[in-house]
C-alpha cells in the first residue's frame, strides 16, 4: 500500500505516523527524545525513528514510504535544510535534517518544515482555516507564533519568516520580551506572561498559571477579570493590525491559551469587532486539530512532494 511518513519533533516527546493517498492513518507512535546527550544525540534518535518507520511500513504494508514529511522546533528558511533556532532538544544550531533523513531513507524525497507551519497548513486545508482561503493561525503558549494561510498553502515570507506576529509590538515600553524589545505580544499575551501577571496582582506566588487567571476571571473574580481583558485587548490589538496588513477572511487561535474556550473567545471577538474601522469583519474562530495538527502537517507536506514530482511538466516558452 502506498504511504508516506509524517513526523513531528516536539521538545517533549516525537510523534509520527504512516499516511495512506487518501489522508488515512495506517500506523501512529510516539516515541521520547534523546534527553540531556546534546543535539547530535537527539538528531540520531529522530533518524533511527523514521528508518524504524520506513522498515514497519515495507514489512506491514509491502513497500517502503515513498515520501517523508518532518516537523521541527525552530525557525526555517527557504535557503535551509533543516531547523535553526532554539529547542529544548535541538539546541541552537543549523541542523541539515533534509540531507541526513533521505540518505538514511534510501534516498525518498523529504520536506521539513517548522512544527508551527506544519501546524497551519493541516489548520488551512484539514482544519479551521479549510475554505478560508486567507487566514492567520496564532498559537498562544509559552510562546506566542503565527502562520499566514493562503489558499492551500503557507506564506514562508522572503526570508521565512513570515507570520511571526508573537515580535509584534502591541504595548510599547512594556514588558521585556526575549526578542530584545518591549511590550511584544510575546510579552504580553503568553501563557507564561498571562500568568506572571496574575500571580503579582492575586500576591500567589510559585503553582498560578494563565488557566488560573482564567477560571477566576470566569468566576467573576474582579481582579482577574481585569488581567485576563488586558491581555485579550493586546492580543485583539495584534490581530487587527495583522488584519489590516493581510485582509485576511478567518482569525483562528490555538495553543494553551485558547484551551479556555469561550473564556477567551467571546471577549476576544467583542476586542476585534470593536476595533474595527473599514475592514471587513473576519471571523475568529479556535483551531480544530489540537496536538495533532504538526504530525497531519508532516504528512501533507510528505504528499505535496509527491505530487509535485508526478506532475506533467510544462513545455518552456518557444517551444525549444
Amino acid at each position: 500500500m502506498s504511504h508516506v511518513i509524517a513526523l513531528d519533533v516536539g521538545d517533549d516527546g516525537m510523534t509520527a505516523a504512516l499516511v495512506a493517498p487518501d489522508g488515512a492513518l495506517l500506523h501512529e507512535e510516539r516515541r521520547s527524545p534523546a534527553r540531556g546527550a546534546g543535539p547530535d544525540v537527539v538528531v540520531e534518535s529522530v533518524l533511527r525513528f523514521a528508518e524504524d518507520l520506513r522498515a514497519h511500513g515495507r514489512e506491514r504494508f509491502g513497500a517502503a514510504a515513498q515520501a517523508a514529511g518532518v516537523a521541527v522546533p525552530g525557525l526555517m528558511s527557504a535557503e535551509q535544510s533543516g531547523p535553526a533556532g532554539h529547542s529544548a532538544e535541538l539546541g541552537r544550531s543549523a541542523v541539515p535534517m533534509r540531507r541526513r533523513l533521505g540518505d538514511r531513507l534510501g534516498g525518498i524525497p523529504v520536506a521539513v518544515e517548522s512544527r508551527v507551519r506544519a501546524a497551519g497548513l493541516a489548520e488551512g486545508r484539514l482544519g479551521a482555516g479549510r475554505g478560508a482561503g486567507r487566514f492567520l493561525l496564532v498559537t498562544l503558549g509559552t510562546v506566542v507564533d503565527g502562520v499566514i494561510g493562503v489558499d492551500d498553502g503557507i506564506e514562508a515570507g522572503a526570508h521565512g519568516h513570515a507570520g511571526r506576529i508573537g515580535h509584534v509590538v502591541v504595548r510599547p515600553g512594556g514588558p521585556p520580551c526575549g526578542c530584545g524589545r518591549r511590550g511584544c505580544m510575546e510579552a504580553v499575551v503568553s501563557t507564561d506572561a498571562v500568568g506572571r501577571a496574575w500571580s503579582e496582582v492575586s500576591g500567589v506566588r510559585g503553582a498560578v498559571d494563565s488557566a488560573d487567571c482564567a477560571r477566576a476571571a470566569a468566576a467573576g473574580d474582579e481582579a482577574a477579570t481585569r488581567v485576563w481583558q488586558a491581555a485579550v485587548d493586546a492580543l485583539a490589538d495584534g490581530l487587527i493590525a495583522a488584519h489590516t496588513v493581510l485582509d485576511l477572511r478567518t482569525l483562528i487561535v490555538g495553543g494553551g491559551l485558547s484551551e479556555v474556550g469561550e473564556t477567551l473567545f467571546t471577549p476576544l471577538r467583542a476586542a476585534v469587532e470593536a476595533r474595527l474601522t473599514f475592514q471587513r469583519t473576519p471571523t475568529v474562530v479556535p483551531a480544530a486539530l489540537g496536538d495533532g495538527a504538526s504530525c497531519l502537517g508532516a504528512g501533507l507536506l510528505a504528499h505535496d512532494l509527491l505530487t509535485r514530482t508526478a506532475a506533467p511538466r510544462r513545455p518552456t516558452s518557444g517551444g525549444r
